[in-house]
């Protein structure tokens, strides 16, 4: 899994593009990006599949604090091996990953 930031120097947000790898996504047909920034929502952020098996998706996200996300493939809920950390969730049982902006 990879994550890369880009700081924008003309604004306070930060430019995230998450990839989940074709070996970590296995035959998934479709995955989400759900974390605090879009409310878990399953639906909100689609990845796209690349020719090689992988997902991704660049997203615009404020800079400063945290923000917990997981990615969803096909029901399936799995963490970024490359999240600055982790932090367990009572609610789902699980650790989430966390970003850091």
């Amino acid at each position: 899994m990879s994550i890369t930031k880009k700081f924008l120097k003309t604004k306070p947000v930060c430019k995230v593009t998450f990839q989940l790898p074709p070996e970590e996504a296995g035959q998934a047909q479709s995955v989400s990006l759900c974390g605090d920034f879009n409310n878990w929502d399953p639906a909100a952020n689609p990845m796209r599949r690349q020719k090689n098996g992988s997902f991704t998706l660049a997203l615009d996200l404020p800079v400063g604090g945290t923000q917990r996300f997981r990615y969803l493939a096909d029901g399936a809920w799995l963490n970024d091996a490359e999240a600055d950390s982790y932090e367990y969730c009572a609610f789902a049982q699980a650790d989430n990953s966390i970003l850091e902006l």
